[in-house]
């Protein structure tokens, strides 16, 4: 592709998809199975930008696809964060990129002109956890949730051709859906790392004190704010499944299925209770099937139905940040 690192030959492009399906194959096994549905080209810009979120988090972390090695110093991490935002300034400005995962980003954000200001507005979801930024309200996780999650979605529609405002709504609600299923998932390996994505507010009102959310003593209180979670989610969900009549076909059974796998973790982990952090919550291979065929005919159905209009009441993403928007070096800041 010309102006991308020059001109990526198939070789080098064969080797960044390589790594991209690696990255996705060990970090997302939710997301791989949906990836799968994409037409091959779209497929491959996807698996390009996962890499380079999932690249940012581990580096940010002190992690590898995920999995925890020494967490940095504050002091580190901002380091290594300052780095991600100067190296993603750079890629938009054409340098050339010796960093797998930044290569792959470089070549799908500018072929499908992702604007640069979600890229720094993602990267400023990452320092909310270098400045240990406490969450009060569901407002505030909210928020949270949009830099790690929702400006994903973002990207992703970029990748498949969405530019309407609208449409855009849509695929930021499912990130938000997405990432608040998460956290009610992983509230306690969260927890074993100082962290907590779940409103004060409710945690106070569940009688759990500060800091001791992952204490066993705490799971059947804590399994009540996790259904709290799960319920936020679901007009996100709901919302978001407007969105899919926007997509090209094997884009939308791509995506309907990943949103019935990402709501049937928060479903399983509203089942289990005050038991959803024995083990890690996933789906079984059989039940990835069901929510394929089941996304397919969600897809399918998506052509003949007119999408209602977006609830009232939702988290509202932000239109514009102009420092995120900069590609120029400014830092990307927790708005």
């Amino acid at each position: 592709m010309n102006g991308v690192n020059g001109t990526l030959g198939t070789a080098a492009g064969g080797t960044l998809l390589e790594h991209a399906t690696h990255t996705i194959n060990v970090g997302s096994k939710s997301f791989a199975a949906a990836a799968k549905l994409f037409d091959p080209a779209t497929r491959r810009s996807v698996l390009m930008l996962y890499a380079w979120c999932r690249h940012c988090d581990d580096v940010v972390d002190g992690q590898e696809l995920g999995f925890g090695t020494i967490a940095p110093t504050p002091e580190a991490a901002a380091r290594e964060l300052a780095v991600l935002e100067d190296t993603t300034r750079r890629a938009y400005q054409r340098e050339t990129m010796t960093e797998p995962a930044f290569a792959a980003f470089q070549e799908v954000a500018l072929r499908h002109a992702i604007p640069p200001r979600f890229a720094f507005d993602h990267l400023a979801g990452f320092a909310m956890d270098v400045h240990e930024v406490r969450y009060e309200t569901l407002d505030d996780t909210l928020r949270y949730c949009y830099h790690v999650a929702g400006v994903v979605g973002l990207m992703m529609a970029s990748i498949m051709g969405v530019t309407r405002e609208p449409v855009l709504d849509r695929a930021c609600d499912l990130g938000l859906a997405f990432q608040l299923t998460n956290i009610a998932r992983d509230i306690v390996d969260d927890a074993a790392i100082g962290r907590s994505y779940v409103p004060a507010q409710w945690l106070r009102e569940a009688g759990i004190p500060a800091g001791e959310a992952g204490l066993p003593q705490h799971r059947a209180a804590l399994a009540v704010v996790a259904a709290r979670l799960v319920d936020e989610a679901e007009p996100y969900y709901d919302s978001a499944a407007d969105g899919i009549a926007s997509l090209p076909l094997r884009a939308a059974w791509a995506i309907a299925t990943a949103r019935y796998v990402y709501r049937q973790i928060g479903v399983e982990v509203k089942r289990r209770g005050a038991h959803a952090w024995d083990e890690r919550v996933g789906t079984s291979k059989a039940t990835k099937l069901w929510l394929l065929a089941k996304g397919g005919v969600a897809a399918l159905l998506s052509r003949f139905r007119k999408p209602a209009a977006r609830p009232a009441g939702l988290w509202q993403r932000p239109r514009v940040d102009a420092r995120a928007a900069r590609p120029d070096g400014a830092r990307a800041t927790a708005a």
